[in-house]
């Protein structure tokens, strides 16, 4: 089986991190599209475009099976698209994990992290009313404007990331928040950080292990043996910080090449 993954840039390589650890016995191919990142500050016209743009990249180059959208702001932005104008290919999305945090908080207030885009995209608020009819919940969401960029920087644990992150978190802390929603694929990498302004007790959301789920479910439907090693080739439009790549990723064979798109 040979799988596309995409994001801006580094989030979606947590993504990553959570498939190598459970599908076997393929190749997997990632673009990392730092030269258009952020993604969450962008036109919902201009993901789409730059969606579909490397969808086609990766099925003419690579032969792709299947595709994982490893990015919520993409999703949101362009996954029925991409199911609609690619039916031969298994299309996996990432969104919020607001489900799963309605049903673990103990507080009814859970706290949202995520892009502008992602927030006033209209599968959250689908998502959100879906969901309101299960439990009532108070949700406090914050648009983590520049979280992103500080993280591509490699800057996940530098002072300015710390003071951002504490101005989001002090007020849901304050207002008894004990679950927090990763509502971008980034987030995960400041996690350690989130924990110390709101307490390891908090409750952290992330959605990684569940598209790695679904993805092997759905290729083992295709017919996919999941057995044997991973291959992982990454590809990066602009800059990309090598560093936290090797930091984030297990596999030490995974090659690391620019490319155009």
């Amino acid at each position: 089986m040979k799988v596309g993954v995409f994001d801006s840039g580094l989030g979606g390589l947590t993504v990553v991190s959570s498939i190598e650890n459970i599908f076997k016995g393929g190749e997997l191919f990632y673009v990392a599209d730092t030269e258009y990142s952020p993604y969450g500050e962008k036109s919902a016209t201009e993901i789409l475009n730059r969606c579909e743009n490397i969808t086609n990249y990766l099925i003419k180059t690579h032969q792709i099976e299947a595709l994982v959208i490893a990015c919520n702001t993409a999703t949101s932005a362009a996954i029925t698209h991409l199911r609609t104008h690619f039916p031969s290919l298994i299309v996996i999305g990432t969104e919020p994990g607001v489900k799963p945090a309605i049903l673990k908080t103990q507080t009814s207030n859970v706290g949202v992290l995520a892009t502008p885009a992602t927030l006033k995209g209209d599968k959250y608020q689908l998502l959100v009313n879906e969901l309101s009819n299960i439990k009532k919940v108070t949700l406090y969401e914050q648009a983590c404007i520049g979280l992103v960029e500080q993280i591509e920087n490699g800057e996940t644990n530098s002072p300015k990331t710390f003071q951002m992150l504490e101005n989001w978190l002090l007020p849901m802390k304050n207002n008894n928040v004990d679950t927090i929603v990763l509502g971008c694929t980034h987030y995960p990498l400041v996690e350690d950080t989130i924990k110390k302004i709101m307490g390891n007790e908090t409750t952290i959301i992330s959605t990684g292990d569940a598209i790695a789920n679904r993805l092997k479910l759905l290729s083992q439907e295709k017919g996919h043996i999941n057995e044997g090693s991973l291959k992982i080739d990454i590809c990066h439009t602009g800059n990309i910080n090598h560093q936290m790549i090797k930091k984030i990723v297990k596999n030490k064979n995974i090659k690391i090449r620019k490319c155009t798109i």
